[in-house]
């Protein structure tokens, strides 16, 4: 292909790039993109105004309307809540991450640890069991990253069923509050979900499990 100035060889994307380039006056650099993206004016909320009590209901109303559990416990009781909730599933395979914290995990059930099991193989538990980074209340969404206790991605995606302990202390009210506290780690592959994977075709037929886990039961541990 050629150009407009004649060289020969510039593919099409490299010609639209060249266009816009020189419709906004010339190239841009990093310190430019830095400071024109320092410039963008947001008016947007981005500090929770909600007291903490009012935080967690929140969380709580929205994760119940997009058809997940919730239970509220003490660090002491997770493992009975995680046994209750499993029973009540009739869940007995259940795979963890590596780093899970081990008094989570009630007798009675089977805990396979995850040790880069295929995606056959996670098909093949009840459901997985992990720990999570943050969760939005806003939103109703749960943030897992790639850490001990919350395990690679494939791990939350295969299996149908997620039983996910979220901490009250890592509970924020908006998404830029969220966006904040994963400054540190944003370079780690990161899932957010907000209740249990479903879609909905043209007709407004919806589907659960299309994306990941159908069934979502979230402990908040106080």
């Amino acid at each position: 292909m050629v150009g407009e100035e004649g060289e020969v060889g510039v593919s099409a994307r490299g010609e639209i790039l060249r266009r816009i380039r020189n419709a906004n006056g010339g190239a841009s650099d990093e310190t430019a993109a830095v400071a024109g993206w320092n410039g963008i004016a947001r008016a947007y909320k981005r500090v929770g105004l909600r007291g903490r009590d009012e935080t967690l209901h929140l969380l709580e109303d929205r994760l119940r309307d997009y058809d997940a559990t919730v239970s509220r416990c003490s660090e002491g009781e997770v493992a009975a809540v995680v046994a209750r909730r499993l029973l009540e599933r009739g869940k007995r395979r259940i795979v963890v991450p590596v780093g899970l914290k081990p008094e989570w995990l009630p007798a009675g059930f089977e805990f396979v640890t995850d040790e880069g099991l295929s995606a056959k193989e996670l098909d093949g538990v009840d459901g997985v069991l992990t720990g999570s980074t943050v969760a939005i209340a806003e939103t109703g969404s749960v943030v897992l990253q790639d850490v001990a206790g919350q395990g690679r991605r494939a791990v939350t995606l295969v299996p149908d069923y997620h039983l996910c302990v979220v901490r009250v202390a890592d509970v924020v009210e908006t998404v830029p509050e969220a966006f904040e506290r994963l400054r540190a780690t944003e370079g780690l592959a990161t899932t957010f979900f907000s209740g249990p994977s479903a879609t909905a075709d043209i007709e407004m037929t919806r589907i659960k499990g299309v994306h990941g886990p159908r069934f979502l039961d979230v402990v908040l541990v106080d």
